[in-house]
């Protein structure tokens, strides 16, 4: 009697770091993860993307076209979508963002960040009495011009979002960008995943329910993931960080020379995008 077959190799699964607006760049790394990887494992591979597609760099329209039309490029690939905070702004401020089911309102939501109000130039006009505080920060025009922590430049509100209306062709802050980004698009921010970690909240999980413990801000798993072989994967940071099982994947953080990355599990190899940049499109990480 012969043997059974061996069992099929692991879903290869990719996680891609922060987008923000560069289409060339997701370009780059999309065709370096498809010539990167054996031609089976990257079609029908499940593909993560985490997060923030949207502002500083000039070109989020073409970005959100390009991930819509990965299902249909791509059928036998699965397709995650997580919503950074720059894309739930961005929701927030063209009406995507689902209600909450408690029927409390937005601007219930004002309170945490008012202080902010004057210096972020928070969003004024119309329907901003509505709207989510992170929508009127994001279509907010900032009173400092510098971004002392980026080094740069604020590209008008404090999410550095004026590239993004541009994208659509309407000025920054202008209400126009509701009429401007079509239902589409719409549609896509309003179905992201959106995974955050917020104290007492529950999230559910094949083993029962998880309560987050307060750890905002950092890049570590608090002490409830110490010792356990949990993989952690996020962008959001600013910076490429691997130590252990944690893997913070946003290499680029919407600089224009800084190139996006993925990371690819279970070989836990690195890509990169190769456009525009001078890094090296592949690096691999072995757990010691």
């Amino acid at each position: 009697m012969s043997p059974p077959p061996p069992p099929p190799p692991p879903r290869v699964v990719i996680c891609v770091g922060d987008v923000h607006g560069y289409i060339s760049k997701l370009e780059s790394l999309w065709a370096n993860l498809q010539s990167g990887l054996p031609p089976d494992a990257f079609a029908t591979a499940l593909v993560v993307f985490l997060g923030d597609y949207c502002d500083r760099g000039p070109s989020t329209r073409e970005v959100i076209d390009f991930l819509l039309a990965l299902p249909s490029r791509h059928p036998a690939q699965r397709h995650a979508f997580l919503c950074g905070n720059h894309d739930l702004a961005f929701a927030a401020f063209v009406g995507a963002l689902p209600p909450p089911p408690d029927g409390t309102p937005f601007s219930s939501t004002w309170g945490e960040y008012i202080q902010n109000e004057e210096n972020e130039g928070w969003y004024r006009g119309p329907g901003h009495e509505g709207m989510h505080c992170q929508g009127r920060r994001w279509g907010g025009i900032m009173k400092e011009k510098r971004n002392p922590k980026r080094g740069s430049s604020y590209m008008g509100s404090i999410y550095d979002a004026r590239p993004t209306f541009e994208s659509y062709g309407v000025a920054h802050g202008s209400p126009d960008l509701v009429k401007a980004v079509p239902e589409e698009h719409k549609k896509f921010l309003r179905e992201l995943v959106w995974i955050h970690e917020e104290e007492n909240v529950p999230i559910d999980t094949n083993e029962g329910q998880i309560i987050c413990k307060p750890n905002f801000g950092s890049c570590w798993p608090g002490e409830d993931l110490a010792g356990k072989q949990t993989i952690v994967v996020s962008g959001h940071h600013g910076k490429l960080h691997i130590d252990g099982l944690r893997f913070v994947i946003d290499e680029g953080g919407g600089y224009a020379d800084r190139p996006i990355a993925a990371i690819v599990f279970p070989s836990k190899e690195l890509i990169r995008s190769t456009e525009g940049t001078s890094s090296q499109n592949r690096s691999r990480y072995h757990q010691e």
